[in-house]
């Protein structure tokens, strides 16, 4: 931050200016060689921890000019909270990971800098660069045309499937929700559900409504939220909830738990997920993953992960080093050692397309499905007040679920909110 770089240029003023100038001049080279300290706020814990450092580490080995300094601090909700705290108290570090949805807000609020003289610099991204680089990925970087962020960790939904269940009463892997609902009514005759959602479903109704041609959101700020399609992709969870032929997690948060001990034959999840269910599950669990089920003839998943930010309290210098590591990240290498480190998806098609990663998915079969679905892949829309939104969005799933109010009702008040939230944020 400003300030170490201020006390450091004072400590070199007051070498020159103390004691003989023969033992000062070795004192000052020792000083200007050092690295410029580049503070990261991360949300990274377990296996993407230790993945992280190792790039950290990479980096920090690559060069002599920037030290990237990490800190986790805890997971993407109290990151989001430090941040905001942070930015207000004027102790922001460098950079920070920070997911799409939230680069509105902080670009409105100054918590960000504009990247845009940084990636289309000298130092910065060249058009071939650019282009290696997924589309739907770069979208998420930008805010108003603008870039405020740099690509670092996708994932995408997919579905994991219990064989054993499968085999066990002749059912297929579903290819269609059609296919889910069918296979429901065998399996509830067993006692299993067939479906296992997170503590909320937003995410999957959010990829039917989106397979269905419908965004709950446009760029442009019209809100589709209780559309008739909306509504039906909420009933369709709804109705197997209540009638037992889905499950949610509930205070477990994830539908891991009930998953790996067997209480329903499928569950939705992040692809990063699947070393988390790989830890959890018991010795000889016989599981596979797959594209999420088509709705109304077509396939969407929708994409999550994280990007890297630089912030508005930091240095050009600073700026400039975070910089220079969110491209090291970028780079086909580190980002394909990322995905198969954490089943994050390469965000360079180089990468993702290279003989390596194709060995990688051969070796991790369970890793293949979230490759398959980037065809299916979208981006929610970002806009200022999506993490309110995301709230009321989250409110409106829970009372769906826990106080059975219908969709349509749900889905009523749900629009009511956001179309206010869109109107005041222009």
């Amino acid at each position: 931050m400003k300030t170490w770089t201020k006390l450091f240029a004072g400590s070199a003023v007051l070498a020159l200016t103390s004691g003989a100038f023969a033992t000062a001049v070795p004192t000052v080279a020792s000083a200007a060689s050092k690295p410029t300290k580049i503070t990261f706020w991360h949300a990274m814990t377990g296996n993407y921890a230790k993945a992280l450092d190792e790039q950290i580490k990479a980096f920090n080995a690559s060069q002599s000019k920037y030290e990237i300094v990490a800190t986790a601090q805890g997971d993407y909700t109290t990151l989001n909270q430090k941040v905001i705290a942070a930015a207000k108290s004027k102790t922001l570090p460098d950079m920070a990971q920070a997911t799409y949805t939230q680069v509105p807000d902080y670009a409105k609020n100054g918590i960000v800098a504009n990247m845009d003289s940084q990636v289309k610099g000298k130092d910065g991204l060249s058009k071939a660069d650019l282009k290696n680089i997924y589309p739907g990925f770069l979208e998420q970087a930008k805010y108003k045309g603008s870039y405020y962020a740099m690509p670092f960790s996708a994932s995408v939904r997919v579905m994991f499937y219990n064989k054993s269940i499968l085999d066990q009463y002749g059912l297929s892997v579903p290819k269609t929700w059609d296919d889910v609902a069918k296979m429901a009514k065998v399996l509830k005759q067993h006692n299993i559900a067939a479906v296992g959602y997170d503590k909320s479903f937003d995410m999957e109704w959010n990829s039917m409504v989106r397979a269905a041609g419908v965004k709950l959101v446009t760029p442009s700020g019209k809100v589709n939220i209780n559309s008739k399609k909306a509504v039906a992709a909420a009933k369709t969870i709804t109705d197997m909830v209540n009638n037992g032929e889905a499950l949610t997690a509930g205070s477990d948060i994830y539908g891991t738990t009930n998953f790996v001990n067997g209480k329903t034959a499928l569950s939705f999840s992040s692809s990063a997920g699947i070393s988390a269910t790989k830890a959890a599950a018991p010795d000889g669990f016989d599981w596979g993953t797959a594209v999420m089920p088509s709705y109304e003839g077509k396939n969407a998943t929708m994409l999550a992960g994280n990007n890297l930010v630089t912030t508005a309290q930091a240095s050009k210098k600073e700026q400039a080093g975070a910089f220079a590591f969110m491209k090291f990240l970028a780079s086909d290498k580190q980002t394909e050692k990322w995905a198969e480190a954490t089943g994050y998806l390469p965000i360079t098609k180089k990468a993702a397309k290279s003989a390596s990663y194709k060995a990688y998915l051969k070796a991790n079969p369970l890793a293949k499905a979230a490759s398959d679905s980037l065809p299916g892949a979208f981006s929610d829309t970002a806009f200022l007040g999506y993490q309110e939104y995301r709230t009321d969005l989250l409110s409106a799933t829970d009372a769906m679920l826990t106080k059975k109010t219908a969709p349509k009702d749900a889905l009523d008040t749900l629009q009511k909110q956001t179309q206010k939230i869109v109107k005041e944020s222009k």
